[in-house]
């Protein structure tokens, strides 16, 4: 089966839960921005979704990209696809309209990316990076630039792509070898290659943009060396750049999205930003991929969710416990408890990851467009701290639990037919790139809660606490829960005085907790609005306290642990 947006859902929790048309009509971009038209917007979104991109999914990985002598060419009806995307304006749904944009929330932008990963993960790895190359490009380009490139990209009609990584260089960018030498005429020679870069060459568009990390001839060594340049395919006067791709990888998964090793041979290029502030620069692209890989994860567990879902209430297997039939009939797989488990608690990540996501969207243009400061400074808080834990937790949960939504297909999980094996297979990498999940966790940990010895963090419980019913028995036990944290998040600070590797060892532990516990505020907000309290809504959330959240004592033992000892 093919994926199906779920719009009433996305609807419910963006406009009953988390209310925002009236939060949004009080941003001045955005004060006719009401109910109906985001419904509209939704509804239009996951048509498109459901009917053109997903039925293209299982061919993509099925004949996968093909490599020869250069070029690349992507799978039937990928081009086609694609151009019908970028000329009915679902790229530029979130751009300003100054720059050829529809000037519309972040929110429904994540929504449609969240729809596009679930329906096609491959394809979608070609617009992914869109919005924050516009951003970058919009925010640290100089005007020439932005004349040439700004508009192409934000409109999708040019593709881009964020070429960080080389051979010897993953995660750790200050390794980066990539050189850009001045040229007369103020342009720069880049030389170098770039490998794991996604969509680095194929047939979608007309013209890529390349936005490439390098090194100047007397940059210093390490991250503060490096700038940021724009390299295109093709030139303004229609001649070809000296950007080749040498081969695309052979991956587990995304076998529609061509990975390719790209070599840099003194490639004419203009500097985007300052000298020696290219992380900088890339730092504005990186972080909205980010969101949009945790988007990633929410999606890829919907489809394989779906899938699952699909399946138990359609195959009938032995006898249900309790169920009183005779041995010559059998129930269905979605009447057994250990199924139901598995179903119910993967859509309790699902929905609460949604709420999560789409609060950081909405966060994100209050902290640009609000005209309070105290109001824009939570804003900020929140998509600091939150932003990494998603991006994590989601894809964790996205590889780890679109497994156990195979587990009920039992042994035809484990075969094409049915196709949740590559749910699986597509859903891996996402722990892996933007920043590994382990560095995610010790951003969070390390470079945001022990840099101001908790202060933001502090701060940022204040705001969940805020939202939290005193009164109310659920409430109070997530604000013990609340407190439980920061006691612990204080003690981490503490032990750091006297080993500052203790830390690095319970990050992903940390993070993981954070997580849990955000799931557990979210669907509070969720279930203040859940329609009749129907089952729906009623076992997931059900789900959630039994086979969920246990793992915050858990998590909270482990990283107490070593901070006890340490202080002792």
């Amino acid at each position: 089966m093919n994926y199906q947006p779920q719009t009433a859902d996305t609807f419910h929790l963006i406009a009953h839960v988390l209310r925002a048309p009236g939060q949004l009509q009080a941003l001045a971009p955005f004060a006719e921005i009401d109910a109906d038209l985001m419904q509209q917007v939704l509804e239009e979104a996951g048509k498109f979704v459901g009917e053109v991109i997903a039925p293209l999914n299982r061919d993509g990985d099925e004949t996968g990209c093909r490599f020869d002598a250069g070029k690349v060419t992507t799978p039937p009806g990928f081009r086609d696809a694609y151009q019908a995307f970028w000329q009915a304006g679902w790229p530029a749904l979130a751009a300003a309209t100054e720059d050829g944009g529809q000037g519309l929330p972040a929110v429904l932008e994540a929504v449609l990316y969240e729809n596009l990963s679930a329906a096609n993960h491959g394809w979608t790895m070609a617009p992914g990076l869109l919005h924050g190359a516009y951003e970058c490009i919009k925010h640290h380009a100089s005007e020439d630039l932005k004349a040439q490139y700004l508009e192409k990209v934000a409109t999708g009609e040019w593709l881009a792509t964020m070429c960080l990584t080389e051979p010897h260089a993953g995660s750790d960018l200050g390794l980066a070898r990539t050189k850009a030498v001045p040229q007369a005429d103020g342009t720069y020679r880049i030389s170098g290659t770039k490998i794991f870069i996604s969509g680095g060459e194929h047939d979608l568009s007309d013209n890529i943009v390349h936005l490439v990390l390098a090194r100047l001839p007397d940059a210093p060594p390490g991250p503060k060396g490096l700038s940021l340049f724009l390299v295109p395919k093709f030139y303004p006067d229609g001649s070809r750049s000296a950007v080749h791709c040498e081969r695309i990888e052979e991956k587990m998964g995304l076998h529609g999205s061509p990975t390719c090793v790209m070599r840099f041979d003194e490639a004419s290029g203009h500097i985007v930003g300052e000298p020696g502030k290219g992380l900088n620069a890339m730092f504005v692209m990186m972080n909205a991929a980010r969101l949009h890989v945790a988007l990633q994860g929410i999606g890829l567990l919907d489809a394989a969710w779906q899938k699952a879902d699909a399946y138990s209430r359609d195959r009938r297997q032995m006898r249900a416990p309790g169920r009183g039939k005779s041995a010559a009939e059998a129930d269905l797989i979605a009447e057994h408890p250990a199924m139901r488990r598995i179903l119910d608690t993967q859509r309790a990540w699902i929905d609460g990851g949604r709420l999560l996501a789409y609060r950081t969207a909405l966060e994100l243009d209050i902290a640009k467009h609000h005209p309070d400061a105290a109001r824009k400074a939570a804003a900020q808080r929140w998509c600091s701290l939150v932003t990494p834990v998603i991006k994590a937790a989601f894809t964790h949960q996205a590889f780890y639990g679109g497994s156990e939504c195979l587990q009920v297909f039992g042994g035809h999980g484990y075969v094409r037919e049915w196709g949740i094996e590559q749910n699986v297979r597509d859903s891996r990498v996402a722990m892996i790139y933007e920043g590994t999940n382990e560095i995610q966790a010790i951003d969070l940990l390390v470079r945001k809660i022990l840099s101001d010895g908790g202060a933001t963090f502090s701060a940022w419980l204040r705001d969940l606490r805020s939202e939290l019913d005193d009164g109310n028995p659920a409430d109070q036990r997530t604000a013990a829960r609340i407190d439980v944290l920061e006691e612990a998040t204080m003690g981490i600070i503490a032990a750091a005085a006297a080993d500052a590797t203790g830390a690095y060892w319970v990050a992903d532990d940390y993070l993981r907790a954070v997580a849990v516990l955000l799931l557990d505020w979210a669907w509070l907000k969720i279930a203040r609005e859940a329609p009749d309290h129907s089952a729906r809504w009623a076992a997931p959330a059900q789900a959630l306290q039994r086979w969920v959240m246990p793992e915050f004592g858990m998590r909270i033992a482990i990283i107490s642990a070593p901070a006890v000892a340490l202080t002792a």
